[in-house]
């Protein structure tokens, strides 16, 4: 199940973190936010199983793996990512590792899982039809879904720590990345935004997913967008 170059596309996502300290603190905190409200929409029990999907090696950066961080169940934790693993089951003792292979199936079976978790991956995973197998993955495997990106309309860039650029459309915010310290980002495997909309029209039953907003920031303008599933329509 190995794939190329797998640690250092892994670190890529993370690779300017430590020289964005802003970035790096608005991450910390936000994902720190994203997991209380992880608690208090999903209520895992001791004895729920938590599949989080695209956990990383680069444990260096503050906001990485935070569930594996503070989750105090982590006997019930399985950790999906696409390297090989090692320093995870070492730096978090008692969680399970299980290396997957991007695009392809999850290799668990149907409704394995309580909950999978999923912060800050979807929108690294390409295309729009893309996006929408990762989450129809999430589902297939497990009870009920918790899945956090980027908010868009927050004022901060968090990838590059750049303000107000990626309010522009997909294609100009490309374009002035593209050549640069952050070319990295400009290619849409690498990172392509999402709406409240769009996401919610990515699961197989829309009327039972709601989006939200969390993380720091005000209203509309917070951080993150959290989109959770359960297995009854919302109100």
């Amino acid at each position: 199940m190995a794939v190329p170059n797998q640690v250092s596309t892994d670190r890529a996502y993370h690779q300017h973190n430590r020289k964005l300290p802003l970035a790096d603190r608005i991450g910390y905190v936000a994902r720190t936010r994203v997991y209380h409200l992880f608690w208090k929409l999903m209520q895992p029990e001791a004895s729920s199983t938590i599949l989080d999907i695209g956990v990383t090696d680069d444990i260096d950066a503050s906001a990485a793996n935070l569930l594996e961080q503070l989750y105090p169940y982590k006997n019930r934790l399985t950790c999906a990512g696409i390297t090989e693993g090692n320093q995870i089951e070492r730096t978090y003792p008692g969680v399970r590792y299980v290396q997957i292979t991007p695009g392809m199936p999850l290799p668990f079976e149907d409704r394995e899982f309580d909950i999978v978790y999923s912060n800050a991956v979807l929108e690294h995973v390409g295309s729009r039809d893309k996006q929408r197998e990762f989450v129809r993955e999430a589902c297939r495997v497990s009870q009920k879904a918790f899945i956090a990106v980027p908010n868009r309309l927050f004022p901060v860039e968090v990838h590059t720590g750049i303000p107000l650029l990626h309010w522009l459309s997909a294609p100009l915010f490309r374009a002035a990345l593209r050549g640069g310290r952050f070319d990295f980002f400009s290619h849409e495997e690498n990172l392509n935004y999402i709406s409240a909309r769009e996401l919610r029209q990515l699961y197989p039953v829309e009327r039972f997913a709601k989006t939200v907003c969390a993380g720091v920031g005000f209203g509309p303008f917070q951080s993150n967008l959290i989109s959770y599933y359960l297995p009854q329509p919302i109100e």
